[in-house]
């Protein structure tokens, strides 16, 4: 893990918060934003250290408070009881497989937006809820499950265009031809 990494991962966040408001196409054809912010916390708690995953919470939770109706500061706390979890438990989770991805990020984008309302209901503000609210979660689920698999496609595409990669080499030559048998001299 690099400083790289870490500046690219809250860039993406930034860019992901930014294009949720600044196009709105696919709020007004499928009635719900896709949130993306779930999908990379599951990308950063997979692949990095703790460290990013706490600064991905509270920047991402900022800047997308800052652009929702929600109170500053409330999404921080699902967001990292969503990545603090899977950063504990990451040796145990396949994560190069893109089915493990899809299902990780299907619950993520479920868990955040659920504790957020629980955090609101507990907070004393009263949000917009009812029975389009459970399709925009149907949306928002099945756009962060969807959206993970890409999400890491996109950041191994990265690492390998920009990031270091050592180069491995060994002591034999390819054309080296190695003959076996006795070398007895001939008379």
């Amino acid at each position: 893990m690099n400083v790289f990494q870490t500046i690219l991962i809250l860039v993406f966040a930034f860019l992901a918060v930014f294009a949720e408001t600044a196009f709105p196409a696919p709020r007004l054809w499928l009635g719900a934003q896709i949130d993306l912010l779930p999908a990379l916390m599951i990308f950063a708690a997979l692949n990095s250290n703790i460290t990013t995953v706490g600064l991905l919470a509270v920047f991402g939770g900022l800047w997308f408070d800052s652009q929702s109706a929600n109170p500053l500061g409330i999404t921080i706390l699902p967001l990292m009881a969503v990545g603090f979890p899977i950063f504990l438990q990451r040796d145990l989770i396949l994560r190069g497989l893109p089915f493990a991805q899809f299902v990780l990020g299907a619950v993520a984008s479920v868990l955040v937006p659920t504790l957020t309302i629980l955090l609101l209901l507990n907070g004393g503000t009263q949000p917009l809820v009812g029975w389009g609210s459970l399709w925009q979660w149907i949306v928002m689920t099945v756009g962060g499950a969807v959206a993970t698999p890409v999400i890491f496609e996109v950041f191994g595409w990265c690492d390998r265009a920009l990031g270091y990669q050592p180069r491995s080499e060994t002591s034999f030559r390819a054309d080296r031809e190695i003959r076996r048998g006795s070398n007895k001299l001939e008379k």
